[in-house]
């Protein structure tokens, strides 16, 4: 049997429970160390799940063997902290977004190329059931042709959250809305619609106070002729509602919702009643949260691409995608015009 892959993950934070307790739930993993700048953090955090804390990422670099890092810090960092880990001949898993500009994005995915080791952005929700069916149901053309499709979040996020930590709502450390809450659902709707032409977006901080974005509109204009549609929100009250993709082309429609695009409540094609009522009978309940069930299969795929010698599934070609989007919607916020892709920076 092969031995067990040794992870470590880097940040302490929000997400970070979710890389480990996916990371522990597998045969194939181990983690062996978890990094955090607050040293209280990091210690209870190695105590919870079995690790060694440490509170210098280089320092756990030179001392741990380890195959496979996990990166969930604040996102200005992920590209930086990514580059080191592959300089160091780490694989590198980084969460979303994957750096704050197309850049740095570049710079990661050129160096993990250069240093032969794989590297995989994490948009857990391509793994969720209700998300593989319908992908499935688009490479098997069932769609027809795509006529449009929407892309929506209406979260609650709170001053209380941003006042958290404060990297957050920033326009140099996490962006809005879009750049945090909502890129996963916009990289479902470029993944399903294709290559994108141009774009084209407002964008409003309505009610929190934090410096970039609550609310966000876009439409898309794809290369297929499909257009889409984003609406993001973090101001919804009183709480989370919905996560929801819907999908449309000349022989199909798909809407996909729950809190975070993981229940199927549109699913109609030609001779689809028995198909429908067998996908209704099965759907997954809501997740306990927003993040979703996709994060150990993301995990997985991982291992298995280190053991396969092949590209993840969610390589940084793939990972950039949604990011190019985003960018673009905020370049509009300058220059009040649509951008045409691919954007310039």
């Amino acid at each position: 049997m092969d031995k067990k892959m040794r992870f470590a993950i880097i940040g302490c934070g929000r997400i970070a429970p979710k890389h480990a307790e996916s990371i522990v739930a597998l045969e194939e993993a181990e983690l062996v160390a978890v990094c955090d700048i607050i040293p209280e953090r990091a210690q209870a955090f190695a105590d919870k799940y079995g690790a060694k804390p440490y509170t210098s990422y280089e320092e756990m670099l030179a001392k741990e063997e380890i195959d496979v890092v996990t990166i969930a810090t604040e996102s200005d960092l992920h590209a930086p902290i990514g580059i080191t880990c592959a300089k160091a001949g780490k694989h590198v898993m980084v969460e979303k977004p994957m750096a704050m500009t197309l850049a740095s994005a570049d710079e990661l995915i050129r160096t993990c190329h250069e240093e032969g080791v794989k590297l995989s952005v994490i948009h857990q929700n391509r793994y969720n059931k209700s998300i593989k069916l319908m992908r499935q149901a688009l490479e098997e053309g069932r769609f027809g042709k795509l006529t449009h499709g929407q892309a929506t979040v209406r979260w609650n996020r709170n001053d209380a959250y941003y006042a958290q930590a404060p990297w957050r709502g920033t326009k140099l450390q996490d962006g809005g809305v879009l750049m945090n809450q909502s890129i996963h659902n916009i990289d479902l709707l470029q993944w399903t619609l294709g290559p994108v032409e141009s774009v084209f977006g407002y964008t409003r901080t309505a009610l929190r106070k934090i410096e970039m974005e609550d609310v966000g509109v876009a439409v898309i204009k794809f290369k297929n002729g499909a257009l889409g549609v984003i609406e993001a929100a973090s101001t919804i009250y009183p709480k989370n509602i919905e996560e929801t993709l819907n999908i449309f082309g000349e022989t199909g429609s798909v809407m996909v919702g729950g809190i975070a695009v993981n229940r199927i409540e549109t699913w109609e094609f030609p001779d689809s009643e028995e198909e429908k009522k067998q996908i209704f009978d099965s759907q997954e309940n809501d997740p306990p949260n927003v993040y979703g069930f996709g994060h150990r299969e993301v995990m997985k795929d991982m291992i298995d691409a280190i053991r396969e010698d092949r590209t993840p599934a969610i390589p940084g070609e793939e990972g950039r995608k949604a990011m190019e989007i985003i960018l673009a919607i905020y370049k509009c916020q300058e220059t009040k015009e649509p951008v045409v892709f691919p954007l310039s920076e």
